[in-house]
């Protein structure tokens, strides 16, 4: 390779978008990056002059283009959506037949597939990328979900997997203490191919729906012992830091602890307490929640983490409503050291059902657009690097070795004996809750969606039958063969007749 030439280029330097080039640059690739706003990009370069790697900057998009090693490889790290469309516009006059574009944005992955299939029709090359772990991870190491064609995997590879977050082979622990200059080396990296097109986007949508589970499951545990059990943040926060030694070790459950204890520095009051109780969301949980819809698969714990967020969103009518609606009025005469356990096997449990509906809906998905994914490599490669890193995933990752074909990870040994074990505190929890009026959104809808997927007679033969009655929709018998539908003339009050 001419010295003079980069091995990659990165387009949008907002802060995910840096702190990718700078993790290229210090595992020793020469990389070129581009910004519209050129201050902004002559800025990033002269305040990183020692990286290992070349950092190099390219006032016009033609120098951007002419300073990378063919075939090119060029990140686009831009908001999703029509920004992606536009940056791709402008580069397609430019690029040669190989070239690979590597889209590392949030993207929604159909947007993905229709821009696979387009590029590949022009001759170049697409690679959908999650690219999870936020702006540390882009830095030190993220968790990366590639989809395209394996044959620009084979090229990405080498890069990809030297930048990801690494876990040690035997644990599945993250290595940590990355520094500026100074990556981690060795360990498993936290980047595998996915599949086709859209696939790497898609499991990266996944990714982002189940976390949308997980920070509600979290805040729920933290409402439950404020508001039953009236401990303050800091005490809550132990609490937190506790179970982070336990089975539930993540990086959330680390980062809620850290929050908890936190004192704001305005008012000396607990951080937490002085921040307003409406949640953002950026669509991703609402993509996987219509998706799941679209599908047919249950995962309502994901869609009533969504849906917290948008109630918490009505905060002035809340306010409004708690003057007027009224609760129950009790006092927790329980043990609260014991309630306080009890939670944590909620949250456990619930957490199980969550990543079930996650995994269910990508085995759903590889059926509608003809992927083959591998769930148990995807569990791998979110152990480290991504928001939702925890040991948790080394189970899923055991899980899907045991068993490949595995049709729910409730239904693998360690997840039923978990749950069977700790089921008596989930359900003890969800009572207390609804006797004190606090609402625990996504505890129930995963003990619901448990409880459902156990009984083998669900109530919905009366729900077709309504069907049949107001609209002639047919219903299958139990003591005839699946796919025979019938009707019944039901107008006629005294006596129905059997259609087939």
């Amino acid at each position: 390779m001419p010295e003079e030439l980069s091995e990659i280029g990165l387009i949008g330097l907002a802060v995910m978008g840096q702190n990718l080039a700078l993790n290229i640059a210090d595992h020793g690739f020469a990389i070129s990056v581009y910004n519209r706003t050129t201050d902004k990009m002559d800025k990033f370069v002269a305040d990183n002059p020692d990286t290992p790697g070349r950092l190099r900057g390219c006032p016009t998009i033609e120098d951007f283009i002419n300073s990378i090693h063919r075939p090119r490889k060029v990140v686009i790290m831009v908001k999703a959506g029509d920004p992606t469309d536009a940056v791709i516009k402008s580069l397609l006059p430019l690029l040669e037949e190989g070239d690979i574009l590597i889209d590392g944005g949030n993207a929604k992955w159909t947007d993905t597939i229709r821009r696979e299939k387009d590029l590949s029709g022009k001759g170049f090359r697409f690679v959908g990328s999650g690219v999870s772990g936020g702006e540390e991870g882009a830095r030190f190491g993220p968790s990366l979900m590639p989809g395209g064609a394996p044959e620009s995997w084979k090229e990405l590879k080498p890069i990809w997997e030297a930048i990801a977050a690494k876990v040690d082979a035997q644990t599945g622990k993250p290595l940590e203490g990355a520094e500026p200059g100074r990556p981690i080396t060795g360990g498993v990296p936290c980047s595998a191919y996915i599949g086709p097109n859209g696939a790497g986007h898609y499991v990266k949508m996944v990714h982002n729906g189940i976390e949308y589970g997980d920070m509600q499951m979290i805040c729920e545990a933290y409402d439950l012992m404020q508001n039953i059990l009236g401990m303050t943040p800091s005490d809550i926060g132990k609490v937190f830091e506790t179970w982070n030694e336990g089975l539930l070790d993540s990086f959330l459950i680390e980062i809620t602890a850290d929050i908890l204890k936190q004192t704001d520095p305005v008012t000396n009051k607990p951080f937490v307490d002085i921040v307003l109780d409406t949640a953002g969301q950026k669509g991703t949980g609402k993509w996987t929640s219509v998706n799941a819809l679209d599908m047919g698969v249950p995962a309502p714990t994901v869609a009533e983490a969504v849906f917290a967020r948008c109630l918490s969103a009505v905060k002035e009518e809340r306010v409004a409503a708690s003057s007027i609606l009224e609760g129950p009025s009790i006092e927790f005469s329980g043990n609260p050291t014991a309630f306080v356990d009890a939670i944590r096997d909620a949250l456990y449990c619930s957490k199980i059902c969550s990543y079930a509906q996650g995994f269910q809906l990508m085995r759903e998905a590889q059926v509608e657009y003809q992927w083959s994914l591998n769930f148990g490599e995807i569990a791998q490669i979110w152990r480290g690097g991504c928001i939702i890193r925890a040991a948790f995933l080394q189970k899923i990752t055991e899980a899907y070795a045991r068993e490949p074909e595995l049709a729910n990870l409730l239904l693998d040994p360690y997840f039923k004996n978990a749950i069977h074990s700790a089921q008596g505190n989930w359900r003890t929890v969800a009572g207390t809750a609804v006797a004190h009026g606090v609402p625990i959104p996504t505890f129930a809808s995963a003990l619901s969606y448990y409880d459902s997927y156990r009984t083998a007679r669900l109530p919905q033969n009366l729900l077709q039958s309504q069907r049949d009655y107001f609209g002639a929709h047919t219903y299958e018998r139990t003591d005839q063969p699946r796919g025979n539908f019938y009707h019944i003339d039901w107008p006629e009050k005294d006596r129905p007749q059997l259609e087939i």
